[in-house]
């Protein structure tokens, strides 16, 4: 959120968390009384790391999760995570991972936070194209729609993946755009909801996960511009 994935101006200014971008959440947070699920790019020494974090209503950081399976192209950049974890809170257990932590090639990672009895598992995304994709012929989303429906059906859990939109101006992916699609999946595998398509498909969508094991979870999924 406060870089573009991979973006190599986040060697020399991505901060440390706690910091002045996590706080700039937490205030939203507060200002807003709900809790925030968001990813930063976190800066820890020498290292950096694709973060996402939850905050509470307070802007307490209940929960932080650097991502584990990056792509080969962004090892240069980013350090990779060492855990996963969940946190307890009055809409359910929930947890975190990020992007492609969640490929049908990494599921073992969303296993395991349903082993943990993750009811509501988040994930911060920047799900994008190249410039020349074509919607219509090749409808995005069907990677995505697999490894959540997968998780869903075999925990009782809900899925959220949110992705950003907007043109990728620098870095190995140049050229691509992030077109949202956001998408939240409920326990049993339905798909609830899907976001609009595009670089600019800049849209709030709220989604009542009914079924799952807690009916008090209600995420907010949104395509926000990065």
């Amino acid at each position: 959120m406060n870089y573009g994935w991979t973006h190599p101006s986040a060697r020399d200014a991505a901060p440390e968390i706690p910091g002045p971008h996590s706080a700039a959440l937490a205030e939203a947070a507060r200002s807003a009384g709900l809790w925030v699920v968001a990813g930063l790019v976190e800066g820890e020494g020498d290292r950096l790391y694709n973060t996402a974090l939850l905050l509470d209503p307070e802007g307490q950081i209940v929960l932080r999760h650097r991502k584990i399976n990056e792509l080969k192209l962004a090892h240069d950049l980013y350090s990779l995570g060492l855990t996963v974890g969940c946190a307890d809170t009055p809409l359910g257990r929930v947890g975190l991972l990020v992007c492609a932590d969640n490929f049908p090639d990494s599921l073992e990672l969303g296993r395991a936070l349903g082993r943990m009895g993750c009811e509501l598992l988040l994930s911060p995304c920047a799900w994008a194209v190249p410039a020349e994709h074509d919607n219509a012929r090749e409808p995005y989303g069907a990677m995505w729609r697999e490894s959540y429906q997968t998780l869903g059906a075999e925990f009782p859990m809900a899925i959220v993946g949110v992705s950003n939109v907007g043109a990728v101006d620098a870095g190995p992916w140049a050229g691509r755009r992030c077109v949202g699609c956001s998408l939240a999946i409920g326990a049993g595998g339905e798909v609830l909801r899907q976001g609009p398509y595009g670089k600019e498909a800049l849209e709030i969508l709220q989604v009542e996960t009914a079924g799952s094991a807690n009916p008090r979870v209600s995420p907010i999924a949104a395509s926000r511009e990065g």
